[in-house]
């Protein structure tokens, strides 16, 4: 690993406090490209950078990598480890709609569920927390009993590293209390495995994918868009998501235009003319 590299990490660790997982993925995707080309960072030319990302199809990966590199040239140039600030542009990505599961179709699924031994219980209890809760899976997996103050969720290690609180419904507590009462270990983490150990993001994803058929960023994408229809502000649906910019919440301003669409042609006289 390069020492302007090494610098950079050390400084979004210590001086931002960038979050582990962050630091780790601006790790992984640089010290990708060093490996590639054999050459530090500072070294490569534009052509060498594309000619080296050149291979990745999805848009979304190679704009990480890009991002991950324009912050590192951005480091490099105001610590005056080059005299010269490049900027590689993004790609331009299509924009697309939150996918999201009816409230109808969850609670159907989760009564496919067999809940008379704890896995079932547990599977149940997981997908009605996400729907009822909003929270990002990796939030969800770190959640400790004394996470759950009554009625309200605190989320520790949100995005960014901040701290919110999100009321969670009684039902989804209901199930949780039925859940943690037939798990026959103890364990700090909230969701465990068949073996007592923590959960892990594949296996909660292989959940939902059983009884949903989708992910359980789904789920997130449903809550907000459950409270969008509901008649939620914006601005609080950004705080219960955890969004660190209104402009990332905006992208549910879709649900509100699709549900003022469906108010105007039930209610306003002139739609229900006959012609």
């Amino acid at each position: 690993m390069s020492k302007e590299l090494e610098a950079f990490l050390e400084y979004i660790t210590i001086i931002r406090s960038l979050s582990p997982k962050t630091v780790s993925a601006y790790r992984s995707d640089l010290r990708e490209i060093e490996l590639i080309t054999h050459k530090s960072l500072i070294d490569l030319d534009s052509v060498s950078i594309f000619t080296t990302l050149s291979p990745i199809n999805n848009k979304r990966t190679l704009n990480r990598k890009l991002s991950a590199l324009n912050s590192f040239l951005d480091f490099c140039h105001r610590h005056q480890y080059d005299s010269t600030l490049s900027k590689f542009p993004l790609s331009k990505l299509p924009k697309s709609l939150p996918k999201y599961v009816p409230y109808e179709s969850i609670m159907s699924s989760l009564n496919s569920i067999d809940t008379s031994n704890w896995i079932g219980m547990r599977d149940y209890a997981l997908i009605l927390f996400l729907y009822a809760t909003g929270t990002r899976i990796s939030e969800c997996l770190e959640v400790k009993e004394e996470d759950i103050q009554g009625q309200w969720l605190r989320v520790r290690h949100g995005k960014g590293d901040k701290e919110r609180y999100i009321p969670i419904a009684q039902e989804s507590l209901d199930v949780l209390r039925r859940y943690q009462e037939a798990m026959p270990f103890g364990h700090k983490a909230l969701w465990v495995n068949y073996r007592g150990q923590s959960l892990s993001r594949i296996s909660a994803f292989k959940i939902c994918q059983k009884y949903l058929g989708t992910s359980p960023h789904s789920l997130r994408h449903s809550y907000a868009t459950g409270l969008i229809l509901g008649g939620a502000d914006l601005r609080v649906v950004q705080e219960l998501l955890g969004h660190a910019s209104l402009l990332t919440t905006q992208i549910y301003t879709h649900v509100q235009k699709h549900n003022l669409h469906d108010t105007v042609i039930s209610c306003h006289p002139m739609s229900k003319e006959t012609t």
